[in-house]
């Protein structure tokens, strides 16, 4: 009948025995090796006994709870009966699955051959995994079972720590936006997007992916400012609160002004799915333009 993983050596171990003799008073003896109580067998006289009430062992210690009868021969003889047989080694080609493990020594994952090397975390809905990447010497922290899938956080040689997946955007505006009037609440419209890292910024809107406190920013560049006594507003508008600061450039020149830049930066406590854009108001007695150097850009931070 073929073997079911590994064909032992042998069919049949060996038995130690060690032979004592005793001398009606010693009652402990060295033994060849190590064992347990259970795992021998102790004869005195030829008599079997009884383990713990007439011995014990401990390593390679046999100690007697009455010293054994003095004989001119060995009247002991010890059968160590728990002694290995074989070895057994798990299939290199087949997975192992178990429910617990305890390992002593390091963990190697793979063994080197391969350009991508994983411990995978296997959840009910969604997989995670921490891979090393070698072909870039870089450790990844992502999403999903397969490496780089959906990188969220990588390790590299210098011990920098890269977030490609952290929400971050910069916008500005594709065209002038002209003839922003007076007295009037004005969205600013950004449809130029240098970067939107995750995706969150649209018509205008950014919209936070998940609770958390950002940082946004924006800069004006006005231009045609034809009054320089005007007051002017901006604003970040977000669901929970109004961000703004003010203006007031009369007498900053003597005639007309021409161009001014406001600049509005705070960080906000957003929760997920709130929004946030930039208004301008004025009240100055022309028009003015928002020029295309604007921008508006934020990043979470935490």
């Amino acid at each position: 009948m073929p073997y079911v993983g590994n064909e032992p050596t042998s069919n049949f171990a060996s038995v130690t025995k060690d032979l004592f003799s005793g001398d009606g008073s010693t009652v402990a003896f060295t033994l060849s090796k190590a064992s347990t109580t259970n795992g021998v067998a102790v004869f005195v006289e030829n008599v079997r006994q009884e383990p713990t009430i007439a011995y014990a062992v401990s390593g390679t210690t046999l100690t007697f709870t009455a010293a054994p009868v003095t004989s001119s021969g060995n009247n002991i003889y010890v059968l160590h009966h728990n002694a290995v047989a074989s070895t057994a080694n798990h299939p290199a080609a087949q997975d192992l699955t178990a429910v617990n493990g305890t390992f002593t020594g390091d963990i190697t994952i793979n063994d080197g051959t391969a350009a991508d090397r994983k411990i995978l975390f296997d959840g009910n809905a969604v997989d995670y995994h921490i891979g090393l990447d070698d072909s870039a010497d870089t450790l990844n922290i992502g999403k999903g079972s397969t490496l780089g899938t959906t990188t969220a956080m990588t390790f590299d040689t210098n011990g920098i720590i890269t977030t490609p997946l952290q929400p971050s955007f910069l916008v500005q505006p594709t065209s002038m936006q002209t003839n922003i009037a007076a007295s009037t609440w004005t969205t600013v419209i950004f449809g130029t997007e240098r970067y939107d890292t995750n995706g969150d910024f649209a018509s205008n809107v950014f919209t936070a992916p998940v609770t958390g406190t950002y940082i946004l920013t924006t800069v004006l560049d006005l231009r045609d400012l034809d009054d320089d006594t005007a007051i002017f507003y901006v604003i970040l508008n977000s669901s929970n609160r109004i961000y703004y600061s003010s203006w007031d450039i009369q007498d900053i020149a003597d005639g007309d002004l021409g161009s001014f830049s406001l600049a509005l930066s705070a960080v906000v406590d957003m929760d997920a799915s709130d929004e946030c854009n930039v208004r301008v108001w004025h009240n100055g007695s022309t028009n003015v333009d928002i020029h295309t150097d604007s921008f508006f850009s934020g990043a979470l931070l935490g």
